[in-house]
């Protein structure tokens, strides 16, 4: 992991902390109740913490990072057959309070897409517990390009991924 911080693929940083997303882009958004009180909060935040919801979703992490922090680089990867696509990001932005703990990360050079992704686990007022994801990307690899329909569908089974990761740390 290189010390040198590579620049983001895209100008709209921060643009899934909240708000709309930009256009000119694929936009994802899926929020889930995961179930309701502070074990399930904080069962779902540890596991973002560590880097397991990545991990439990079927993705190799690769990070010189203990946990997620503003600025933190990380390579996630996963395999397609054969092939293993690796994707190089970058913590842009980091929340971590009583009752909402979340990042959002960039793509840097070398990811096959350009753009953003974020996990927000929210305790809300009414003792819900609230998963988001957030995102926004467009192709940036001559092979996403190629391929923009599969890319796509591989993205819905990633997000799917990650939900299902969250409702089972939820579930203990």
């Amino acid at each position: 992991m290189s010390a040198d911080p590579a620049p983001l693929t895209y100008p709209e940083v921060g643009a899934t902390a909240g708000g709309a997303l930009p256009s000119g882009y694929r936009h994802v958004r899926r929020t889930e109740r995961l179930g309701a009180g502070p074990e399930v909060y904080h069962a779902v935040a540890a596991a973002m913490a560590d880097w397991r919801i990545h991990r439990d979703a079927g993705l190799t992490v690769r990070t010189e990072a203990d946990r997620p922090a503003l600025g933190v680089q990380f390579v996630t990867g996963i395999r397609l057959g054969p092939l293993r696509i690796a994707a190089p990001c970058r913590i842009v932005w980091y929340v971590e309070e009583p009752d909402r703990y979340g990042f959002g990360f960039g793509t840097l050079p070398g990811h096959p897409e350009r753009g953003e992704e974020s996990f927000l686990v929210e305790w809300t007022g009414t003792d819900d517990v609230v998963f988001t994801i957030a995102a926004f990307s467009r192709p940036a690899a001559w092979y996403a390009r190629l391929g923009a329909a599969p890319a796509r569908w591989l993205q819905d089974r990633v997000t799917d991924r990650y939900v299902a990761a969250a409702r089972a740390l939820a579930a203990g």
